[in-house]
């Protein structure tokens, strides 16, 4: 796709793309059907610079991550820290294989919405076994069930006592509850990222706070969602520790996957993928091609055999 192999990266960002319904072709002889065209891509994006998406390539199993970086050369493979990509073992299993130098982050947004999943999953299993029914207007749990999923520092005082009143009434309530400080428990130890706090974190800070996680999810052993989340967390546990020490998130590479899907419908779909992998980059490093203009550059241009001098 490039004309040249691309600039050294410092921290690699991996995501998948849906590119569209797959394509099939009967084979005749074999009585089969083959695959022509995955529906998913894997793209490969800049996140220490401005190169935007390095790469592309069909599928998104851990031989076809480790096709496309295979095709590097082995000093561009070298200079690889940190890898950024979705709770995803394929792709995990890939850079293990290909970058073993490399450390991996986990982005931090999908952490939080698996804890932000968990809490509603407890709600809507609390009120159906209530109620024997939906949450509707009029119930306490359904009133606060968008207070759950804000952060905590984000809620005023009488919204506090809101959630507070709502669910420490009764031993349904309190389930609902510790579900919800349990994500916050997990937030509070994401918080330590230098984002947030302007400042790198000491790794033992970060290894405390995840362990006052891990023992209140053993407290509250009989609610089987916070433990599922406590047993993701700890398979995942060194990747995120990686993600809020160094702070790399794949940010970069969600925007930019934005951007490709946005190209696909403005074409109104695509049925050719070599013709969608070539618009994808066009789209994607688009701010990587545009030259720098400066204010002092004074530029003319001849309109009917005159120089006009932009004033």
């Amino acid at each position: 796709m490039l004309e040249r192999p691309p600039a050294p990266v410092t921290h690699l960002g991996i995501d998948e793309h849906r590119r569209g319904r797959p394509r099939w072709s009967l084979d005749v002889r074999a009585g089969e059907y083959a695959l022509l065209a995955d529906r998913w891509h894997t793209c490969f994006f800049d996140l220490s610079g401005g190169q935007g998406l390095l790469g592309q390539v069909e599928g998104r199993t851990a031989d076809d991550t480790a096709y496309w970086l295979a095709q590097a050369p082995p000093a561009w493979r070298d200079r690889i820290e940190t890898v950024a990509l979705d709770m995803c073992s394929i792709y995990a299993s890939a850079v293990r294989r290909l970058l073993p130098q490399a450390q991996i982050a986990v982005d931090l947004f999908h952490v939080v919405h698996l804890a932000v999943k968990m809490t509603g999953d407890v709600r809507r299993r609390v009120v159906r076994g209530r109620y024997g029914r939906r949450g509707r207007s009029g119930d306490p749990e359904y009133g606060i069930k968008h207070l759950l999923a804000r952060n905590l520092e984000n809620l005023s005082p009488a919204q506090f006592a809101k959630v507070v009143s709502a669910l420490g009434g009764d031993p349904a309530g309190w389930e609902i509850l510790a579900a919800w400080i349990g994500k916050e428990k997990l937030r509070h130890m994401l918080n330590l990222r230098p984002r947030a706090t302007g400042s790198t974190p000491c790794e033992r800070d970060v290894r405390g706070r995840l362990a006052a996680f891990y023992d209140w999810c053993a407290q509250n052993d009989d609610i089987p969602e916070l433990l599922s989340l406590a047993r993701t967390v700890s398979r995942w546990e060194d990747e995120i520790v990686c993600a809020v020490l160094t702070g790399v998130t794949n940010a970069t590479s969600e925007s930019l996957n934005r951007l490709a899907k946005l190209e696909a419908r403005l074409a109104y779909g695509f049925r050719n993928p070599a013709n969608q992998r070539r618009r994808v980059r066009i789209a994607c490093t688009r701010g990587t091609r545009r030259q720098p203009r400066t204010t002092a550059e004074e530029r003319t241009r001849k309109v009917n055999e005159r120089e006009l001098h932009p004033g």
